[in-house]
């Protein structure tokens, strides 16, 4: 916010440089009325005039200096000047400079092109993106050294870890299964209540294989732009074929792969061409060797069904609540992260929390250390 102020006050400031230093210079004398000047030139109390324009300048006899503005172009005026014995210089009408007359004629079009790119940018997301970019994915990609988890840092979701274990072999060793003429998953949707570990276990399955791991939402696809999120799909498999053997996680897909026909603009709307797109890329003309789609969701019911058809997701592996041993697991792995007491026993935790999701363990172990440095303690205890 800071730096967005800074920012309009910098500009503020340069506009004004250049409107005081290009812009035409105001007059330091007394400016007098029209009528004052006649009489003054009549009465032989001017010296000299420098007229520009219908601006008239001058000094009179006594050394003060004048200003005054002609109504209209008067023909008497000189004959009178140079009766009186007035000095008379003239110059022509003063003009903006030249650089003024650029910035004023070409600023309504730099301006348009200034809001044009501010708001592509926003539509990025900020930052020092390039505005013609907003047709490129916004998946994120993580190298196989980037990638720390493992299948031992998942706890309390034993039944959904084997589900998935055999993707590690598939990426690891592809052409172990291909000589027998097996085909090798497409996708793998994962279903369950948020915070029950979808997203780590995607990145475990992405560790374990030793390959790279890329990370999107699927709101990230839809713009208001028509074709953009087509555009994105395509992008984000392009660039994984080019780092095949890897793993692309949509999370969220519920919020573009929606069943087609019931959105407010038909069938038409932008959603669909990129569910479109999707499916496309999924199973279509081109194979996708070695690129493994994997996908979150908690409203499994409101997918598309070709979606869900063998050949894209193959596979569904239900990532349930953990149960009290889960729970436990769960606690154990959390509760290393912190100092803890010798009398804190993650199995009664664990028993006074059914319902909780491996997130909301997490954050109570997090909001137990929180207290225990609050009240100045140097363990977490019960």
């Amino acid at each position: 916010m800071m730096k967005n102020i800074v920012l309009w006050v910098v500009i503020a400031m340069v506009l004004m440089s250049v409107f005081n230093n290009f812009g035409p210079q105001q007059s330091q004398q007394d400016e007098i009325d029209y009528s004052s000047f006649i009489t003054n030139v009549k009465n032989g109390a001017v010296a000299k005039v420098d007229i520009q324009g219908r601006t008239i300048s001058g000094s009179l006899t006594d050394g003060s200096e004048f200003t005054t503005y002609s109504p209209d172009y008067d023909p008497g005026l000189i004959g009178d000047l140079l009766n009186n014995g007035v000095t008379i210089q003239s110059k022509p009408a003063e003009q903006s400079s030249l650089l003024m007359q650029i910035f004023i004629s070409w600023f309504p079009m730099l301006l348009l092109i200034g809001v044009w790119i501010f708001f592509m940018r926003q539509m990025q997301g900020g930052g020092g993106k390039n505005p013609m970019s907003f047709g490129k994915s916004k998946a994120r990609m993580l190298n196989e050294d980037q990638v720390k988890v493992t299948f031992k840092d998942v706890a309390g979701v034993d039944e959904a870890k084997e589900d998935v274990e055999e993707l590690v072999d598939f990426l690891s060793d592809p052409g172990k299964f291909q000589k027998l003429g097996g085909r090798i998953p497409r996708g793998i949707l994962m279903v369950g209540s948020p915070g029950t570990g979808k997203t780590l276990l995607a990145k475990a399955i992405a560790g374990e294989a030793k390959v790279p791991f890329f990370t999107i939402s699927g709101s990230d696809f839809v713009e208001m732009f028509v074709g953009v999120g087509a555009s994105r799909v395509r992008d984000m498999f392009e660039q994984a074929k080019k780092h095949a053997p890897c793993i692309i996680f949509i999370d969220e897909i519920d919020a573009v792969g929606r069943h087609r026909g019931a959105g407010m603009g038909g069938g038409n709307d932008e959603r669909e061409q990129t569910l479109n797109q999707l499916l496309v890329e999924m199973d279509g003309f081109e194979a996708n060797d070695g690129v493994i789609v994997i996908a979150a969701t908690n409203r499994p019911d409101v997918l598309d069904p070709a979606l869900l058809r063998p050949g894209r997701f193959d596979r569904q592996v239900v990532v349930s609540l953990p149960d009290i041993r889960g729970r436990e697991q769960i606690l154990n792995v959390h509760l290393k992260k912190v100092p803890a007491a010798d009398d804190l026993e993650a199995s009664v935790i664990a028993r006074g929390t059914p319902g909780f999701s491996g997130a909301d363990l997490a954050n109570l172990v997090n909001e137990a250390a929180l207290f225990a440095a609050r009240t100045s303690k140097r363990l977490v205890s019960m």
